[in-house]
């Protein structure tokens, strides 16, 4: 976060509110030692986990196993020039437990591109920091123009 910007500064459960309210959200890993951001439909799970369904073979669940990535969602008027985002930081995991696994075919996120054989890729939420321009004003109190 970068506290003298002008944004509020949203509390975790505010931004867990939030992530719950949109239903896709931008993966950020590492791809051949560059950033990748990859769009991703996604849910919750009960415990605050942003829950990803994808191919087993895909490039991306071999990329983010075991690692530490981003997931960004975020939602924008342009015209009113407001908005919020909130970044969840955490370590991703490709669900290997049977009954886990189970359970998500169950509860967790509908593949967008279904394939014969998919994996849930788990990011636990180690930090999740938020921001919020509401009604086109700074919190400086300076209003945006059109």
């Amino acid at each position: 976060m970068y506290p003298n910007d002008g944004f509020r500064e949203l509390e975790r459960q505010e931004c867990l509110r939030l992530l719950a309210k949109v239903p896709v959200g931008r993966i950020v890993h590492t791809r051949q030692a560059l950033p990748a951001v990859l769009p991703v439909n996604f849910s919750l799970d009960s415990d605050g986990a942003v829950l990803v369904r994808t191919s087993a073979a895909s490039e991306l669940a071999r990329a983010v196993d075991g690692t530490v990535v981003a997931f960004e969602v975020d939602e924008v008027d342009a015209v009113a020039h407001s908005g919020w985002s909130v970044v969840v930081t955490g370590a991703a995991t490709v669900v290997r437990d049977p009954d886990e696994h189970e359970r998500l075919t169950r509860t967790g996120p509908r593949s967008w591109a279904p394939s014969p054989e998919e994996v849930f890729v788990r990011i636990q939420p180690e930090l999740i920091t938020g921001r919020e321009l509401v009604g086109g004003r700074s919190l400086y109190g300076i209003h945006l123009s059109p």
